[in-house]
């Protein structure tokens, strides 16, 4: 205490000069109506410039819970969205409608890249999910905007995914536009691309036209994005075209992905192989 007031006793002159001159400033400001507008402009300027930097900071803090709570949004609505195709798609005779086991076997799980690579030859991705959570080994794995890959191994709280950017990767695709069911396989060049083959040369094909997950697999529900044709190639003395297409995935920034579980598999694995014992 003693030092406080030696120092105040040091500094009076500097104190005071300093009182005196906030005091006039307050005289200024409260006396002229220039100088009060001005201050008030500039301080609102200033607090404003303040309140935004404030603003910025706490939304970058918070964009984890952003990103999960939008990815829990997702889920919710892809939940939705893939029941009301189960039950109707587009393309069935008007009497179809499937019950509701059927039109309900897909269930989704949100989970969280935490390790992803994209350029060797056969791709991984590592997710915060596993068998704690209910997934297991064979269970697809899509993103908000298409698919993923395959769960391939699984430990309690994690799971390794094989991607579609492998060499061994195969999914059953529709080209929507002319209704034709190929197979879309990665060729190992470019992440962002991939091949879609088995597709009439007599079909109708056009850049842009959308590929999507047919319904002729029990891991993806069909309709799910798989990308858009870019190029269309036809060689010499070959009955189907050389289609090359743009991936809607991209991985070089994939975040959350949903992990797709069909309740029926099982059943519908076992009288698939009931029925290829008998041939």
């Amino acid at each position: 205490m003693e030092q406080l007031f030696a120092f105040i006793a040091q500094s009076r002159n500097f104190i005071l000069f300093v009182l005196l001159e906030v005091l006039c400033f307050y005289f200024i400001i409260n006396t002229n109506n220039y100088w009060s507008a001005s201050f008030f402009n500039t301080s609102n300027r200033y607090a404003a410039q303040m309140l935004a930097w404030s603003n910025t900071a706490h939304e970058y803090t918070s964009l984890r819970q952003v990103n999960a709570d939008l990815a829990a949004e997702n889920l919710r609505l892809r939940t939705q969205l893939t029941q009301r195709q189960q039950e109707r798609s587009p393309s069935s005779p008007p009497l179809y409608k499937a019950d509701s086991v059927f039109a309900t076997r897909f269930t989704f799980t949100v989970g969280k890249v935490i390790n992803n690579t994209t350029t060797y030859a056969n791709n991984y991705l590592t997710i915060d999910k596993g068998t704690a959570d209910g997934i297991q080994p064979g269970m697809g794995v899509i993103s908000p905007t298409g698919i993923v890959g395959r769960v391939r191994f699984c430990k309690e709280h994690f799971s390794v995914v094989t991607s579609i950017l492998h060499s061994e990767f195969r999914v059953s695709a529709n080209l929507t536009k002319a209704g034709e069911i190929g197979t879309a396989r990665w060729l190992g060049a470019d992440p962002t691309k991939m091949t879609l083959l088995d597709i009439s040369r007599y079909k109708p094909v056009n850049k842009g036209d959308s590929v999507v997950t047919s319904d002729q697999n029990s891991v993806f529900p069909p309709g799910i994005l798989i990308g858009r044709v870019r190029t269309i190639g036809l060689q010499a003395n070959q009955t189907f075209h050389d289609l090359t297409i743009d991936l809607s995935t991209n991985f070089g920034n994939l975040s959350y992905v949903y992990i797709v579980q069909n309740r029926l598999a099982t059943e519908q694995e076992q009288i698939e192989k009931q029925v290829d014992s008998e041939k």
